[in-house]
């Protein structure tokens, strides 16, 4: 689908009605997104089911991983050169068919493992190009001073799906064959598909990352190089994308060190661990409400600042807390949502903003490249760390560190500038797809 529209400002969007058509987009795409967590559990539990073996979890881990690290980056490039909205409808399709494939292993009776582990490394690969260009998307679907409430949409709906998708999993898989929870992926999967079908998204100039000539078709390492140049010379949003990265370094093996923290030090047990996650996720749920209603500080940098240090503060004092004081980790761990909301949301929107258009599934690319690959590495250095000091000196660790980031941040007027002028590429046609 493609059209002679070349006008795409803010205004313009505006004016033509931007909000029924990027809801009714995203409403296709979290559909598609809780469908796929609901399978993602009932894989996981059969895996657990039929092998009972850790190996054989770490195996599915590293599959769900290691294929977006590696292919992030080349699809960051690939999607600043092709349609995004034919990305998003591929990726979607495709993965209908990979749910209805296992529909029919879970049918026939005859599941085997390295299947599974296949389905959920192509589930992989997709998902390195169906992220990405629905953030490249909503740049160009949504007007800038809109971007931080969508932002907060997101982490809405990322903290529901927390609360409700394993939930649901385990509820589906407990009265029916798990082929029926492969079914529920198929049918929201199609859910996202129809409405790429009929609504256009903007598709930017292919521009060069400094001038003002439309980009000559180039190659793709060339048009990665590109995108790294951009963000190394960005110096308010390279320092934003590394805090993030640091962030996700420190807080990932706190997420994983949880249930001894509870079982250890808190003496608790099922209950208590999913009580502290749902009020995590009732926390999400809250913060992302509020960024979309108000959008946060009007200095943007500010929602940064604050909620950077906020998670830092929150688990911090989940470290902190003495055994008999469980309900105050509680109360922390919501705070720390309510935190993650408004820094995730907002550095979002920031991104979507600052990078130009036609550069923004690249440099998307290389952020999620850069959070998902050090993942890993944290947690091989946070294990042996907690078995020789237990999880509570980690999260104390990770809590002052954050923190301080947090706060050399706020010192930066690179930083602190973003979000308070309008960029250069404001005005950058864009064209239909």
């Amino acid at each position: 689908m493609t059209s002679s529209i070349v006008g795409q400002t803010p205004d313009a969007i505006e004016g033509r009605r931007w909000l029924p058509r990027f809801i009714t987009i995203w409403a296709g795409q979290a559909a598609s997104q809780f469908g796929s967590q609901v399978a993602q559990f009932a894989l996981v539990w059969w895996i657990t089911q039929t092998t009972g073996s850790a190996m054989a979890l770490s195996l599915a881990t590293l599959c769900a991983i290691v294929p977006s690290v590696i292919i992030m980056p080349f699809a960051g490039a690939l999607i600043d050169r092709w349609s995004r909205r034919k990305i998003m409808l591929v990726s979607d399709t495709l993965s209908a068919v990979i749910a209805l494939s296992l529909a029919g292993l879970f049918v026939s009776g005859q599941p085997r493992l390295e299947l599974i582990y296949a389905a959920i490394l192509l589930r992989s690969a997709l998902g390195a190009f169906q992220f990405p260009a629905m953030q490249a998307a909503t740049s160009t679907l949504v007007p800038g001073q809109h971007l931080t409430r969508v932002g907060g949409l997101n982490q809405m709906l990322q903290g529901a799906m927390g609360i409700f998708a394993p939930a649901t999993g385990a509820l589906v898989i407990s009265v029916a064959p798990i082929a029926a929870a492969m079914g529920i992926d198929v049918l929201t999967a199609l859910m996202a598909v129809v409405p790429l079908l009929f609504i256009a998204i903007p598709q930017p100039a292919r521009r060069a990352a400094t001038g003002d000539g439309v980009e000559p078709r180039t190659g793709l390492l060339q048009e990665m190089r590109e995108g790294l140049r951009y963000l190394l010379g960005h110096r308010g949003l390279l320092f934003v994308g590394l805090v993030a990265a640091l962030l996700n370094f420190l807080l990932t093996p706190a997420g994983a060190l949880m249930p001894l923290l509870i079982t250890g030090h808190f003496r608790g047990g099922a209950a208590e661990l999913a009580g502290i996650e749902a009020v995590g996720g009732i926390g999400l749920v809250l913060g992302g409400v509020l960024m979309g209603i108000t959008g946060g500080f009007k200095r943007k940098s500010d929602n940064l600042i604050i909620g950077g240090a906020g998670i830092g503060l929150g688990i911090g004092l989940i470290g902190l807390v003495p055994a008999e004081f469980f309900v105050l980790a509680m109360v922390a761990m919501f705070l720390t949502s309510i935190a993650q909301a408004t820094a995730n949301a907002t550095a979002m929107a920031l991104f979507q903003s600052e990078v130009p258009p036609d550069m923004v599934g690249r440099v998307m690319s290389l952020l999620g490249t850069a959070s998902m690959g050090i993942s890993p590495l944290s947690l091989l250095i946070a294990g042996p760390f907690g078995e020789a000091f237990g999880p509570r000196p980690w999260l104390v660790m990770a809590g002052v560190l954050s923190i301080v980031v947090c706060a050399v941040g706020g010192l930066s007027a690179q930083v602190r500038a973003l979000g308070m002028r309008p960029p250069p590429h404001a005005q950058t046609p864009a064209p239909q797809s």
